[in-house]
């Protein structure tokens, strides 16, 4: 019986070790990006733009050309880079503390003014790189090392839910939330990546998907507790789904 080749490695995904700690989903973010640009032959026109925190590093695992923005403010760098740039595609790869803390100003602005970028939002609802502090999407009742005795309503607040704030502003022409604990979500993130990559494409507007993942390490659980977590915790206060579809709606 001849042997088929089914799954391979993306060329554009760097064939190195991952530095990130076991059970991070940052891997397969960056895998189904990866995917992502080479089916639309985006690859040797791509500008990524990425900022503090573990999403910085995927400069190191996807080998397109890539800057690296302050705290917060990649999608001001992404709109100065598309803006110089109209020939390029680009996209700017975020987590939550980065893009819905320091920088919600940036991603409020870009996404209001339609800026033709697509911005990945990684949510694994902690700081993840400088210690595990709370960050603005961390649930009521998870501790983290700045609520030890876990996050409190009257106290700090609720979570943000940064895909159904960005789909109500008017520049925006694609907003989904999705997940990756399961081979079905993943698809479901394969599909609004390439949507939200779409919108950039055929200039329609600006693109954003929140893709809810693992912190194992901060979350203090194992890489298999961390993924069911995602399904009993974090979808059911975070839903998935697409918020907004401009090209449908018309």
């Amino acid at each position: 019986m001849q042997e088929q080749l089914v799954f391979d490695r993306p060329d554009v995904l760097a064939d190195v070790p991952s530095h990130y700690c076991p059970g991070c989903q940052h891997g397969v973010v960056h895998r189904i990006v990866a995917e992502c640009l080479e089916e639309f032959g985006l690859v040797e026109k791509t500008i990524a733009v990425s900022a503090i925190g573990c999403s910085v590093f995927i400069y190191n695992y996807v080998l397109v050309d890539t800057v690296e923005a302050p705290h917060g403010r990649a999608p001001a760098v992404a709109t100065g880079v598309k803006r110089a740039r109209k020939d390029a595609f680009v996209f700017a790869y975020q987590g939550d503390g980065d893009l819905a803390s320091i920088g919600l100003a940036e991603i409020m602005h870009a996404a209001n003014r339609g800026e033709r970028i697509s911005v990945i939002f990684v949510n694994n609802t902690v700081y993840g790189m400088t210690g595990g502090q709370m960050a603005p999407t961390t649930m009521i009742g998870q501790k983290t090392t700045t609520c030890p005795g876990g996050r409190c309503l009257e106290r700090e607040g609720g979570p943000m839910h940064m895909a159904e704030i960005i789909a109500t502003l008017g520049g925006v022409a694609y907003c989904a939330r999705t997940a990756v604990n399961n081979m079905k979500n993943m698809a479901q993130t394969k599909r609004a990546i390439r949507r939200a990559f779409q919108t950039q494409i055929n200039d329609e507007g600006f693109g954003f998907v929140e893709i809810l993942a693992t912190c194992p390490t901060n979350w203090k659980l194992s890489p298999v507790a961390s993924n069911e977590r995602i399904g009993k915790e974090m979808i059911p206060e975070f839903p998935l789904g697409v918020f907004k579809d401009a090209a449908k709606e018309e």
